[in-house]
C-alpha cells in the first residue's frame, strides 16, 4: 500500500517562508514524477510545481521565482520551499506522485494547510 504524507504547513506572515515535505512509503520501485498542488477556499485544485526524476522542474506562473521544488530520490521525498509568501498563497497543499510498484499509478497525500496572514 503506497502512502504519501505531507508535513510542514502552518501559519506565517506575508513575506515569510515555509518548507513543505512529502514522504512516500510502500513497496516503491521508482517515482518518475512528483508534484505539489494546492486548493484555496472556493477554488479548484491547481498545479503548483512538478519535478521529474532527472531533476527537471516546472512551476505555475504565480509562484515562479518564489517557490522551489526539490526531491530526495534515496528517501522518496519531495519538498517545496516557499519564500516571499503572499496571502493569496493560502491553501491546502497536496503532494501528488506517479509511483511505480507492481503497478504504475498516481497517488495523493492528505494535504497540509498553509495560511499566510497579511
Amino acid at each position: 500500500q503506497v502512502q504519501l504524507v505531507e508535513s510542514g504547513g502552518g501559519l506565517v506572515q506575508a513575506g515569510g517562508s515555509l518548507r513543505l515535505s512529502c514522504a512516500a512509503s510502500g513497496s516503491i520501485v521508482s517515482i518518475p514524477t512528483m508534484e505539489w498542488y494546492r486548493r484555496a477556499p472556493g477554488n479548484e485544485r491547481g498545479l503548483v510545481a512538478t519535478i521529474f526524476g532527472g531533476g527537471i522542474t516546472k512551476y505555475a506562473d504565480s509562484v515562479k521565482g518564489r517557490f522551489t521544488i526539490s526531491r530526495d530520490n534515496a528517501k522518496n521525498m519531495v519538498f517545496l520551499q516557499m519564500n516571499s509568501l503572499k496571502p493569496e498563497d493560502t491553501a491546502v497543499y497536496y503532494c501528488h506522485a506517479l509511483i511505480v510498484t507492481t503497478y504504475r499509478g498516481w497517488y495523493w497525500g492528505q494535504g497540509t494547510q498553509v495560511t499566510v496572514s497579511s
